[in-house]
């Protein structure tokens, strides 16, 4: 199986496993519609069968919409007691789509490259 780039996070309490393009529903997150967040509690990566390491890994996603799940009837009865109660639940879910695995790498190569330009500025200084 050669596949694209593949995730394990886990969000919400529940593990995912993701690939980029993906649509995942998952607990409530806080954002709008449109907004971009990182998930970055990745436990396990990979491209095909191979593994990669997790470190400092994140997956990039945007929510798509917040949404309700259907509405699951809560019924108490104790028999012979007269009693019932009756309640409705509809759990809040957010609506990922999976827009990169791996988005945190690019940022810190970018950053160690961009470390350097103060060790060259600060040799001007001592040679003056």
């Amino acid at each position: 199986m050669t596949g694209a780039m593949f995730a394990v996070v886990r969000t919400g309490g529940k593990q995912y496993r993701v690939a980029a393009g993906d649509k995942i529903v998952v607990e409530k997150l806080d954002g709008e519609a449109g907004d971009s967040i990182t998930l970055s509690d990745v436990l396990l990566a990979g491209e095909g069968g191979d593994l990669k390491s997790t470190d400092g890994l994140t997956v990039a996603a945007e929510i798509i919409a917040q949404a309700k799940g259907e509405k699951v009837i809560v019924f108490k009865k104790r028999r012979r007691h007269n009693y019932r109660r009756r309640n409705g639940h509809r759990q809040q879910h957010t609506i990922l789509k999976i827009t990169a695995i791996g988005a945190a790498e690019k940022q810190t190569k970018a950053k160690k490259a961009a470390a350097p330009a103060p060790t060259e500025a600060e040799a001007p200084a001592a040679q003056a």
